[in-house]
């Protein structure tokens, strides 16, 4: 699709035409008539967005706010927790580095406890171990991981909601990889907490992002700095919390990004996320045969519990960042996801990075063929170097009993 061949989803996938026009329309709005004049115009349409997301993401609208990314949905989430010092935060592997970041903040600022919940065989969480950290002592925070960005693996998020419930421990899920490719409903998996980014498998615009906030969790969050958005400042140093997620909001937003989210959401809506997800699943099974076919490849989404539209893999010999590379002259855009952006996982697995390729409705055969032929010709171009000097390795041991010391004296004096 397009000018190359797009296999990067899980970073930014490809607007449709609707979600573009929906943007450029409302900023030229804008520059016409001014801004707030514009927003005034659509406000039906942006009023709608709530439902729009409620009803892709398993809330209700009110239970909805909007923000600029999952990570500012994330860190207005749990900031609003006010934890302190000795309360335990229960958190998956599959982590992203934003989110550990966040929590490793709290912990070495406030006293936070953050205890990391080990992987059960199959790569995902180990649900016997959530289950024994929760009976260990009170908890104030479970966080999974639905979909990580370093792997495509997906967690066992709705048995870990129930084991939240029994134990009555507030339950952040984060959806950011997962929103979009995935059925998602946050009531349904026992989401106290849900955040999601726009621009990945949603399709909608960089710069949005949503925030669940689950009507029986609302009244114990405020917060740390309402805005006008979502209070209303009552009496000289009295202020009163709009009775909605909405109270996470700001008033600054880009109102063009958000009608292009809304768009998006309209049309995933449309096509049917179960659909999607059937979709995206057989095309990515097809893919992980395909490459971990190719000698020097190595498949590196856990084995057990892989699944998404996410696949991840490694060449023998070559880099990740220069498989990447190497294929972006092919026209094959993928990334390589270093450790550093998924340390919690990547690096129990002494994987330094892997690469990254991930798809969408709008992937064809075209696209994993180019894909596959690609890491096949780098698979073979990185094992013929290895192949030669083996054979030159193998060449001067058999020359003769005098000759090997005599070229590794040489060796060492060129």
């Amino acid at each position: 699709m397009g000018d190359a061949h797009h296999l990067n989803a899980a970073g930014a996938a490809l607007p449709s035409a609707r979600t573009l026009a929906a943007v450029t329309e409302q900023l030229q709005l804008e520059a016409r008539i001014g801004g707030y004049e514009a927003a005034h115009a659509v406000r039906p349409r942006l009023d709608g967005l709530y439902a729009l997301a409620g009803n892709v993401l398993g809330a209700a609208a009110d239970e909805i706010a909007l923000t600029e990314s999952a990570t500012v949905a994330w860190q207005r989430a749990v900031d609003a927790l006010r934890l302190g010092r000795g309360d335990r935060v229960l958190v998956s592997r599959s982590g992203y580095v934003s989110c550990a970041l966040h929590l490793l903040t709290l912990e070495r600022e406030r006293g936070v406890v953050v205890e990391l919940l080990p992987c059960g065989e199959d790569g995902a969480l180990d649900l016997d171990a959530l289950a024994a950290s929760l009976e260990a002592g009170p908890a104030a925070l479970l966080v999974v991981t639905h979909v990580p960005t370093s792997s495509g693996l997906i967690e066992p998020v709705a048995a870990a909601g129930e084991l939240a419930r029994l134990h009555g421990v507030p339950y952040l899920v984060d959806a950011t990889q997962s929103a979009g490719q995935l059925p998602l409903d946050a009531a349904a998996i026992g989401a106290d907490l849900l955040v999601a980014t726009g621009r990945k498998f949603l399709r909608g615009p960089r710069g949005t992002g949503v925030l669940v906030v689950r009507r029986g969790l609302l009244e114990r969050l405020a917060p740390t700095a309402p805005d006008v958005r979502g209070a209303e400042w009552t009496g000289e140093r009295d202020w009163t919390l709009v009775d909605a997620a909405r109270r996470f909001e700001t008033w600054e937003g880009s109102h063009a990004l958000r009608l292009g989210l809304g768009v998006a959401l309209a049309e995933l809506d449309g096509l049917g996320v179960a659909s999607v997800s059937e979709h995206l699943g057989a095309a990515s099974d097809r893919l992980r045969g395909e490459l971990s076919a190719l000698p020097g490849v190595r498949i590196a989404d856990p084995a057990g519990a892989a699944g998404s539209a996410i696949v991840t893999f490694t060449v023998d010999g070559m880099p990740a960042r220069d498989v990447a590379a190497q294929l972006a002259v092919r026209a094959v855009h993928v990334v390589s996801v270093p450790a550093s952006h998924g340390r919690w996982d990547l690096e129990p697995r002494a994987l330094p990075a892997v690469v990254r390729a991930s798809i969408h409705v709008y992937s064809d055969d075209g696209d994993l063929n180019a894909l596959r032929d690609g890491v096949a010709a780098l698979a073979r171009l990185s094992v013929a170097p290895r192949a030669e000097l083996a054979g030159a390795a193998s060449g001067n041991g058999a020359s003769a009993n005098g000759s090997a010391a005599g070229a590794g004296a040489g060796a060492a004096g060129a």
